[in-house]
């Protein structure tokens, strides 16, 4: 037998009997380590570097005593539920985006897989309708200027046109120019205040709505018809029909 033969019995001879000591057994505390901690290391049977901490079960680099010494269970991947359904569009004019998510069943484990993205987002486009009436702009005056009235000078076949019911619609004004403080009804229109618009029937179009009367939680724009400059934007807040504004108030024109 030539020497070197010797030798590696001589070697399995020694760590058999156990004078060679290797592994998570021999480390002094911690013994085992959690997390990734590449300080947390011995030397294998084999001479090898290998690691105690919880991460070497994904690197697959533990030690051979590591489950004995360590008392690791078996690993645990992540489990989670289908996806859900997609959310509607974030945008109701135009490009937005759709989105969908997901739970997480089963937590991760014991050096198991880890868990895959819970939410997936995606594009979506709002329908054209929509948009035409989010770029209307709301021709607005003061109640003052209340234009259903009757005209004992009117012709009897313009008596015949039909009057159709008004409705309010509630505004929060978020944007008004500096040229509106010029006219004491626009002056009120400030940042923030709700104020009651009225849609009667003269200003009505053929679909039976005034034109710029807004859309739900979406921002539009408004221009005060008789204050030179004064303009701004506003989100509707609520419509309510056969409704009339209090006193002190703006109708659409």
């Amino acid at each position: 037998m030539s020497e070197a033969g010797v030798l590696w019995v001589c070697v399995l001879v020694v760590c058999v009997s156990a004078v060679c000591e290797a592994g998570c057994a021999d480390r002094i505390d911690p013994t085992c380590c959690p997390g990734r901690n590449n300080d947390c290391s011995d030397r294998s049977f084999r001479r090898t570097v290998c690691y105690c901490d919880t991460y070497c079960r994904r690197s697959g680099d533990c030690c051979e005593d590591y489950n004995t010494v360590c008392h690791v269970s078996a690993a645990k991947d992540c489990e989670v539920t289908l996806w859900g359904a997609w959310s509607p569009c974030s945008s109701v004019c135009g490009a937005g985006t759709t989105e969908r998510s997901r739970q997480v069943a089963t937590p991760p484990r014991n050096g198991g897989t880890p868990c895959p993205d819970l939410k997936q987002r995606r594009g979506c486009f709002a329908p054209t309708d929509t948009c035409s009436a989010a770029k209307e702009v709301a021709k607005i005056l003061p109640d003052s200027f209340k234009r259903n009235f009757k005209d004992p000078w009117r012709r009897p076949h313009m008596l015949m046109k039909e009057v159709k019911k008004s409705y309010c619609v509630q505004m929060r004004v978020k944007q008004a120019s500096a040229a509106c403080k010029v006219r004491p009804w626009s002056a009120g229109l400030i940042h923030e205040r709700s104020v009651c618009v009225e849609c009667q029937s003269d200003a009505m179009v053929t679909d039976n709505r005034c034109r710029g009367d807004g859309l739900q939680n979406i921002r539009t724009f408004w221009a005060a018809a008789q204050a030179p400059g004064c303009s701004g934007s506003w989100v509707r807040e609520s419509l309510t029909e056969n409704c009339r504004c209090p006193s002190y108030s703006v109708i659409f024109v």
